[in-house]
Parts: structure tokens; C-alpha cells; sequence
């Protein structure tokens, strides 16, 4: 059993940086390949980034390439979510999941019922 708990979200105007983060509990964090997810009001929740949990390989949604950097950390059980150059199309909860042995960009095309763990979300609002 793993869970996710999600931080670091808030209220940010264009332009400016964010940073998430995701504590997972179990002793086999680093079998899994962890992404960061998220949904706007009235929208599906979508893929933002992914990191795959041996190479440390990443993959990105093309509206978040080159602002956004997923890292980990898994001494610490953590992956991260650097978010640069906010735009108000950013504002949306993020969710961080966690998916067994498989890669970042499989994680990137499946559906969402095949994550395992998902976290609760934390809340980024950008201003204008």
C-alpha cells in the first residue's frame, strides 16, 4: 500500500514559479514510476509529467515542456514538480500517482483508471 500526499500548491501570478511535492509512504517507492496529473474546473484530468522509476527517464505534456521539471528523490520518497513560467491555463488541481515498473511515457498514454495510488490533489491558482 502506498499514499500519496501532495503540497506546495497556492496562488501564483503569470510568469511566476511554483513548486510541488509528493511524500509517498511504503517501503518500495522507488519501484514505481510516479506523475503528476491535473484537472481544471469543467475539464478531465490530464497527464502533466512523468518520471519513470529506474532510469529516471521523463516525459512531458507539450503545454508544460520546457517550464515544468519532474524529479525524485527516492531516499526521501519524494518527487517534486518544478513549475516555471506559469501561465493562467496552469490553475488546476495537481495530483500526484504512482504507477508499478512501467515507463514515464506509457504512464503518459494510459488510461487513468491504470495508476495505482493517487494522491488527493493540491490547488494552483494563477493570476493574472
Amino acid at each position: 500500500q502506498v499514499q500519496l500526499v501532495e503540497s506546495g500548491g497556492g496562488l501564483v501570478q503569470a510568469g511566476g514559479s511554483l513548486r510541488l511535492s509528493c511524500a509517498a509512504s511504503g517501503r518500495t517507492f522507488n519501484k514505481y514510476s510516479m506523475g503528476w496529473f491535473r484537472q481544471a474546473p469543467g475539464r478531465e484530468r490530464e497527464f502533466v509529467a512523468a518520471i519513470t522509476w529506474s532510469s529516471g527517464s521523463t516525459y512531458y505534456a507539450d503545454s508544460v515542456k520546457g517550464r515544468f521539471t519532474i524529479s525524485r528523490d527516492n531516499a526521501k520518497n519524494t518527487v517534486s514538480l518544478q513549475m516555471n513560467t506559469l501561465k493562467l491555463e496552469d490553475t488546476a488541481v495537481y495530483y500526484c500517482a504512482a504507477r508499478w515498473i512501467t515507463t514515464a511515457q506509457l504512464m503518459a498514454h494510459m488510461s487513468l483508471d491504470g495508476m495505482d495510488y493517487w494522491g488527493k490533489g493540491t490547488l494552483v491558482t494563477v493570476s493574472s
